[in-house]
């Protein structure tokens, strides 16, 4: 009994500051004074050409940026969990925590200084005799994928390093002992048994890219509009709140499918 009596503030905490908010939210978007309970709202945002494709780019941008950090991720957190000497792994993982720990403005508005016309990369083009005039590098999905792989991508690989730590050292010992060559090793070992940091990590950078509003508006601007752009718009600038609180919900049960989705192929790796 104790121990429930020690996670009821959690609980509460939860209750009043996620579950409420979230049912308001969820019931603002079906139901209008006006009209009752009803799902035309959603409607309206399909049938939409604007909201759709920021649906569509959101969800694209989000599962490349997941895609990537996972390929990236992987061989970076087993070279850091393979790592002996105790202090070089410590201050690789300060390394990579580091951009955690800087603000995202700051962080975004850095990319300005890389992406501009007068920027780094064009530069570089530039004196490399590749370019005659500057490109357009911001304000284009490239670029809001760049923002949000370098924003999400140390989630990832903090993650994977935590699933691969607490892999015991035995196992894959054992496996090449019974003769695993190395693709047995990594998709009958490696993989089934640090599924459930898979899934957190894709979970943690699918979320933030399509929740991020900084990285979207600084360096996709109002050509690359995103779900977090258009709800600011909606919320912010046209005061339609009922279209607000669809785009929050949309994103919401989006989260949640792309987590089962993980979750379900998860199971399927580890089942066989």
């Amino acid at each position: 009994m104790r121990k429930y009596f020690l996670i009821l503030p959690a609980i509460l905490f939860l209750i009043i500051f996620f579950v409420l908010p979230l049912t308001f939210v969820i019931t603002q978007s079906i139901y209008q004074p006006d009209k009752g309970w009803s799902v035309d709202s959603y409607s309206k945002f399909f049938t939409q050409k604007v909201s759709r494709n920021a649906y569509t780019r959101s969800l694209t941008i989000g599962l490349l940026v997941t895609a990537v950090s996972l390929l990236t991720g992987y061989p970076a957190a087993m070279a850091i969990s393979n790592i002996k000497n105790d202090s070089l792994k410590g201050l690789l993982m300060t390394l990579i925590v580091f951009p955690l720990m800087t603000n995202s403005v700051a962080r975004t508005f850095s990319w300005l200084a890389v992406l501009g016309r007068e920027g780094l990369v064009n530069n570089l083009l530039a004196a490399l005799g590749i370019l005659d005039n500057p490109v357009r590098l911001l304000y284009t999905p490239g670029a809001v994928f760049f923002g949000l792989l370098q924003l999400f991508l140390p989630l990832m690989i903090i993650s994977l390093v935590s699933a691969l730590e607490n892999l015991p050292k035995e196992v894959p010992l054992a496996a090449k002992s019974l003769g695993a060559n190395g693709y047995n090793l990594f998709f009958r070992i490696y993989l089934p048994l640090t599924s459930e940091g898979i899934v957190s990590g894709c979970t943690l950078v699918f979320t933030g890219c399509i929740t991020a509003y900084v990285t979207p508006a600084v360096l996709g601007g109002s050509r690359v509009l995103m779900l977090s752009t258009l709800l600011y718009q909606k919320a912010s600038v046209t005061l339609d709140w009922n279209m607000a609180t669809v785009i929050a919900v949309i994103m919401f049960l989006t989260t949640l499918l792309i987590n089962y989705i993980s979750r379900k192929l998860s199971n399927l790796g580890v089942s066989k």
